[in-house]
């Protein structure tokens, strides 16, 4: 596996999700995953618990393929940015062990100036550098 510099990825990956242009989003998804990668999000604990409820052995939530993943960030972008409410950051500087990178996030509310959620990314990286598995714990 080429060597990854695990900064640049963690602030372009953060970056994809401030991303206006669905083109630019679109070209950064295929950049960033490899064509199968995945991202996998444990939901809040509220809908973790619903889903567990109803009889859900995982409630984790998936998106699989460039098609899915763009369709997840471009979701993402119009719920939180796109309004001019959130920009996501990055709050900890990732670390990389072998063919995995770690860091935390965090929304930043514009209007309030204050951090108002975030989570931790795991990120395990195929032969080529690109992501293969995504997983996200949102606080």
């Amino acid at each position: 596996m080429p060597a990854a510099d695990a900064h640049d990825l963690a602030h372009r990956y953060i970056a994809l999700w401030n991303e206006p242009d669905p083109e630019t989003r679109r070209k950064t998804v295929h950049g960033l995953w490899a064509e199968d990668g995945q991202h996998i999000l444990l939901p809040p604990q509220q809908m973790h618990e619903q889903a567990v409820g109803l009889g859900f052995a995982s409630a984790a939530l998936e998106a699989r393929g460039h098609d899915e993943l763009h369709a997840r960030v471009t979701r993402a972008y119009e719920e939180f940015v796109a309004p001019g409410t959130y920009v996501f950051r990055v709050q900890e500087e990732a670390r990389q062990l072998r063919d995995v990178i770690t860091f935390r996030w965090e929304a930043f509310h514009r209007g309030e100036g204050q951090v108002t959620g975030g989570g931790r990314d795991f990120l395990v990286l195929d032969e080529t550098g690109r992501i293969r598995l995504d997983y996200q714990f949102p606080d």
